[in-house]
């Protein structure tokens, strides 16, 4: 291009007269827009201080957003949960001040007040039972056993948080809000010990080292230049020399330095990855919600990744490995064992209507069948609610049973004597005395039996058969004339699996013997001579799904661990069910402990045990916790899965804690990083599953990332060291961090998780966040892209044709091209912002090339793949062989 007309294209004019600056007027207007016909050297520096802000502007906007976006996610997300737990938390009860009922919100209750309780309540404060009627309290919540604890005078004291599962009464506050047991809970767990995540430490390392080789390189790159600069070595596009010692200006010497420094800040630029943090918060909003659609509400957005880095899960048993729902699991009636017959089709209506008769009248509990045929209500105790479930099943009309006979005398079960008795009336002033309670003391007192086809059989000592046909039909049935030892064999069998055994007996009574209405208060229920009805084993049965989560977590190298209150049989039983415990396989004595054991046991004696333990029982909520600690010391990143009060220190401890959003506690939630909204445990290894996803994609993008800016460090530096210049400059590599970076990002957050995530190995805590196979990867396209690029950067004017251009302008085409190369799919910021990133539009040839270079870099990923890498981290790969030469 004609000099000349380029010069009237810039609005400089033909002239060739040269003005020397400093007598250029001082009244002039230095900001004014000066005229067409204005001196080169003005309009120069107004282009200055009119564009001169393109990059501190730059810079000042990519640190902006970054803050912005983050800050703006982390707040809505807190402003969500806020607003969420006040309203779940202002709960409105009534109190009882001055003799006077009031209704009051929770937060007003004082020391002092008279609360009335009945079932289905939350107790909400501390206190102590002033009278009631058997009042029973459901603890599991704090104490973590599945187990009902009866009120009276004796044992007065309630605790916030536990429920009312029986009886009512009243009770008088003693401690309110931080002062209570679960306040004390809650002091242990508010304070956040800001601790942070595995990828947390590990993007800070990597951000530490890229910042520290940035600002080392920055700093050679700028001693290098200002050294070429000032001795004379730097030259202009036409090849005019910058500096001139002696007749170069201050002012344009001053032009150059800044120029110079600018460029040492494009190196900082260039080496760190401003659009990591922004990558990986998208990425993480992104899978939060994605999450929600498998069950799992994401409190902490850091927890996302985390459980992906997970290589051990601590689980509560009741309520998250089992349904918290007792149930009859196995039944011997008539003789007869199964899988708790839920029918009666082989049994005689005799013995079904004696069975459904003690259950429906010997109980605390409650039916309620709506009349529209809805879901039936069973209420009462976890014991008194799978009894009368099993009753539904064998045909039970609870209120059509309660209303055909009438109730003459009742004994409450007692823990002492653990069972309980009712004498009934019924229509034909029959009288009959039920008994239900432990197996083998109901057992101990009875003489006979009731076999399928309705016959009483005598507990003999010997055993004989009997052949048996059912009524209209031609089914023949072998009946045994069992004796005692057959029914305490059976009791033994359950007692073996873990289950609750409960016994049901009865005995005719003359009517006669019945003592009158107000004598009936002393009357003793005779509890001898009974005939046995049936033996049924009550338990907590496992989660569906249950089994095959916990065998995935296994094969994705996660080792799940049953911590529970519960006694270690039980606990052993229900681990075995789950798969946590392999019943083929020998098992250490480290392998199952008692929480007792484990927590005399010194510091390093609980992390040389840690590793082995399967199941623990009969723990506190500090062994738990002590367990958690042992584990994160040993290097195992912790998750920890539980919905009861008492689980609360140790979900806060953990890495990931994990809470049941039907069961669990409000104290729970608070404590945890997600709330599994379904309370199944297989939830849980979907989120393992997405965590491992998240993981892998920041891992892709850290790969992308990397790579462009290993590439363009090298490219600028070497450019910069060679020619005094820099083909990418800090816009163009800010678009290319903010923009190509986070598009690139969004498209790697949208993957799915696969289940070929799950036969990976967990990374754990020390694996490195760049593995072997990311730098081989990241050194293959980086390699190419600055051999290429590098080309281009010194031959490009030849190779390009561009050397008959104008100088200025072939240099602006050659750089331009380098950059569109280098992110070949930005047409807008080739296209359209040109005066911003000081680039120039292309032809179609030059895009063509630039895609047919950009496309080699397929290929060439494939062929790199085929490069072997070591399989322990490069790091300690290189200090292995430093350590083994100095040691020769």
């Amino acid at each position: 291009m004609d000099p000349m007309r380029r010069d009237e294209e810039y609005g400089l004019g033909g002239s060739s007269e040269i003005v020397d600056a400093d007598k250029i007027g001082a009244e002039d207007d230095a900001f004014a827009i000066p005229p067409k016909n204005a001196p080169t050297e003005r309009l120069r520096r107004w282009r200055g201080l009119s564009e001169g802000w393109y990059d501190g502007g730059s810079i000042a906007f990519a640190v902006i957003l970054v803050i912005l976006v983050t800050a703006i996610s982390d707040y809505k997300q807190s402003l969500q949960f806020q607003h969420l737990n006040e309203e779940k938390r202002n709960i409105h009860l009534e109190v009882i001040r001055g003799g006077r009922r009031i209704e009051v919100s929770i937060y007003d209750i004082v020391v002092g007040d008279i609360l009335p309780l009945k079932i289905g309540d939350q107790v909400p404060a501390d206190g102590i039972l002033v009278s009631g009627l058997s009042l029973a309290i459901d603890e599991s919540s704090m104490t973590g056993e599945a187990k009902i604890v009866h009120k009276d005078q004796k044992a007065p004291f309630l605790m916030s948080g536990c429920k009312v599962s029986d009886g009512y009464g009243t009770m008088l506050v003693t401690a309110v809000g931080i002062n209570t047991e679960w306040g004390l809970l809650m002091a242990n767990i508010s304070e956040d010990n800001g601790e942070e995540t595995p990828l947390q430490v590990r993007l800070n390392g990597l951000a530490t080292l890229i910042g520290t080789v940035g600002l080392s390189v920055a700093v050679a790159v700028l001693v290098v230049l200002v050294s070429r600069y000032f001795t004379g070595h730097t030259k202009n596009p036409d090849g005019t020399i910058q500096f001139l010692k002696g007749q170069t200006s201050a002012s344009a010497a001053f032009d150059g330095a800044v120029k110079i420094l600018t460029i040492a800040v494009t190196i900082v630029v260039v080496a760190v990855p401003e659009g990591l943090p922004l990558a990986v918060t998208l990425t993480l909003a992104y899978s939060m919600r994605k999450m929600m659609a498998d069950k799992a509400l994401v409190r902490r957005l850091s927890a996302c990744e985390t459980m992906g880095s997970a290589t051990t899960i601590c689980s509560d048993k009741t309520g998250t490995l089992t349904l918290n729902q007792m149930t009859v699991v196995e039944a011997l009636v008539g003789g007869m064992n199964s899988q708790s017959l839920d029918n009666c089709d082989t049994l005689s209506k005799s013995l079904v209507s004696l069975l459904i008769e003690g259950i429906a009248q010997n109980t605390t509990g409650n039916v309620f069948e709506p009349e529209d045929g809805g879901i039936v209500e069973v209420t009462g105790s976890p014991t008194e609610k799978a009894i009368l479930s099993w009753g539904i099943k064998l045909g039970m009309k609870f209120d059509l049973v309660r209303k055909s006979s009438s109730i003459l005398h009742a004994v409450p079960f007692n823990s002492e004597k653990k069972r309980g008795g009712v004498a009934i009336n019924l229509a034909d002033s029959t009288v009959h005395v039920h008994w239900k309670g432990a197996a083998e003391l109901i057992l101990a007192a009875c003489t006979r039996w009731i076999g399928i086809d309705g016959s009483i059989q005598m507990l003999n000592p010997e055993k004989a058969c009997l052949i048996l046909l059912i009524p209209s039909t031609n089914i023949w049935l072998t009946s045994l004339i069992i004796q005692v030892d057959e029914f305490k064999k059976s009791i033994e069998i359950m007692a073996a699996k873990s289950l609750r055994c409960v016994a049901f007996a009865y005995k005719m009574y003359d009517h006669d013997r019945v003592p009158e209405v107000d004598k009936r208060g002393d009357w003793k229920l005779p509890e001898d001579e009974l005939v046995m009805l049936a033996i049924v084993g009550i338990k907590d049965p496992c989660r569906p799904g249950v089994r095959e989560a916990v065998t995935l977590c296994t094969s994705a190298g996660v080792k799940v661990r049953m911590v529970t209150g519960d006694n270690i049989e039980t606990a052993k039983a229900i681990a075995m069910e789950c798969g946590i415990l392999d019943p083929t396989s020998a098992l250490s004595e480290s392998s199952i402990i008692e929480g007792r054991e484990f927590r005399v046991l010194s510091e390093s004696a609980r992390q040389a045990i840690a590793d082995k333990i399967c199941v623990m029982g009969r723990s506190s909520p500090n062994d738990k916790l002590l367990l958690v600690q042992a584990l994160r010391k040993k290097g195992h990143v912790v998750a920890v899965t539980g919905d009861g009060t008492n689980d609360a220190p140790a979900l806060h401890e953990a890495d990931i804690g994990l809470s049941m959003g039907i069961q669990g506690t409000e104290v729970a939630k608070e404590s945890s990083d997600i709330i599994i909204l379904d309370d199944n445990f297989a939830s849980v290894v979907k989120v393992v599953r997405w965590g491992r996803s998240v993981y892998a994609n920041i891992q892709k993008f850290i790969q992308f990332q990397l790579t462009v800016n290993i590439a363009a460090l090298i490219i600028n530096v070497v450019a910069a060291v060679s020619t005094g210049d820099v083909p990418l400059n800090a816009v163009q590599l800010l678009w290319v961090n903010l923009i190509m970076d986070t598009l690139g990002a969004l498209a790697l957050a949208t993957e799915p998780p696969t289940n070929e995530l799950m036969k990976r190995s967990p990374v754990g805590r020390r694996e490195p966040l760049v593995t072997n196979i990311m730098w081989r990867n990241i050194i293959v396209q980086a390699l190419y892209q600055v051999g290429i690029l590098l080309i281009f950067n010194f031959a490009g004017k030849n190779i390009l044709h561009l050397l008959k251009d104008d100088p200025a302008h072939a240099e602006k085409v050659k750089t331009t091209f380098v950059f569109n190369t280098f992110v070949f799919c930005q047409v807008l910021i080739i296209e359209f912002l040109g005066k911003f990133t000081s680039t120039v539009r292309l032809n179609w040839k030059l895009w063509l090339v630039s895609i047919v270079i950009a496309l080699v870099s397929w290929p060439l990923a494939v062929i790199g793949k085929l490069i072997p890498v070591p399989e322990i981290p490069l790091a300690v790969y290189f200090s292995s062989i430093c350590c083994s030469r100095r040691s020769q």
